[in-house]
């Protein structure tokens, strides 16, 4: 076997069957599109004003995503060395590189919610 991944038995490993499923919980793990539209809208924040606009999330959820999405380089954290010390986030330019997928996915949410909706409906009614 060699290691181009189009050789590889991808049975075995569920990340080269779904090349896309690193991406999936990268970007939609609860909590991160909010916080990344939330930067997205709104520009640079502190924490107290992406908790307040993302609520009901808590400081300890808020905290872990947003180290998260630094850690995966789609926010910026600047310390600003004050008194009192000021953090502010901000989206990075990796992070605004998915406003693509987010225009496609509200493109889509507009033109089909109705109809899942719609299913749902039918699906209990037949329950």
């Amino acid at each position: 076997m060699t290691g181009d991944v189009r050789m590889r038995d991808v049975s075995a490993d569920p990340e080269l069957a779904c090349s896309i499923s690193p991406v999936l919980d990268i970007v939609f793990s609860r909590w991160t599109t909010p916080i990344l539209w939330t930067l997205h809208t709104h520009g640079r924040q502190r924490f107290v004003e992406l908790e307040r606009r993302i609520a009901p999330i808590t400081p300890k959820v808020l905290t872990q995503r947003l180290r998260q999405l630094e850690r995966d380089g789609l926010v910026v954290r600047t310390y600003h060395p004050e008194v009192p010390p000021r953090v502010e986030y901000e989206i990075s330019a990796l992070g605004l590189s998915l406003r693509p997928l987010f225009a496609h996915l509200t493109e889509w949410a507009e033109n089909h919610l109705s109809s899942v909706e719609q299913a749902r409906e039918e699906f209990d009614r037949r329950g």
